[in-house]
């Protein structure tokens, strides 16, 4: 990998506006679209609890998944490095977030749940540590100011014909 500095433009355009504005808190929707150059667009709101659309992402679930993707590709990348194969990987995150009145909020923790199934010949003991490994390497995890736990579940494939 190579070292450096990296950068990264997003695009956030708001398309809320109902013809009034902002001229009060409900007379605005929470919707709008991320982009970045050459990729699909993401419909983005608010949470549906601060009056926003639940079938659009909000920034607290884009966070949680940004912290999951991070954690499962630099997993993947230290199975691939290791030898040892990776079938399957679902990760169930979920974060905490408490409001408060003076800050707006914050989240409080993130935990991460992945089920990884090995190829049967795999060594399960070190694909659990790496997971550990993978958790001191991820960019985003190492730029939050909260905790980020990982209770991975590491399974080994069914013997196929048996």
């Amino acid at each position: 990998m190579s070292q450096g500095q990296h950068r990264y433009t997003t695009r956030v355009e708001w398309t809320g506006n109902r013809g009034e504005g902002t001229s009060g808190y409900r007379s605005y929707e929470r919707a709008h679209e991320i982009s970045a150059p050459g990729k699909p667009m993401i419909p983005g709101s608010s949470d549906p609890a601060f009056r926003g659309d639940r079938s659009r992402y909000n920034p607290e679930e884009l966070l949680v998944s940004s912290l999951s993707a991070c954690h499962m590709l630099w997993y993947l990348h230290l199975c691939a490095d290791a030898g040892i194969v990776v079938t399957s990987y679902v990760d169930e995150a979920a974060g905490t977030m408490v409001e408060a009145e003076e800050t707006g909020g914050r989240f409080t923790e993130v935990v991460l749940r992945p089920t990884v199934t090995l190829r049967s010949d795999a060594d399960v003991e070190q694909a659990t540590q790496l997971h550990d490994r993978a958790h001191h390497l991820c960019f985003i995890a190492n730029s939050v100011n909260f905790p980020v736990r990982c209770e991975a579940h590491v399974q080994v494939e069914a013997a196929i014909g048996r």
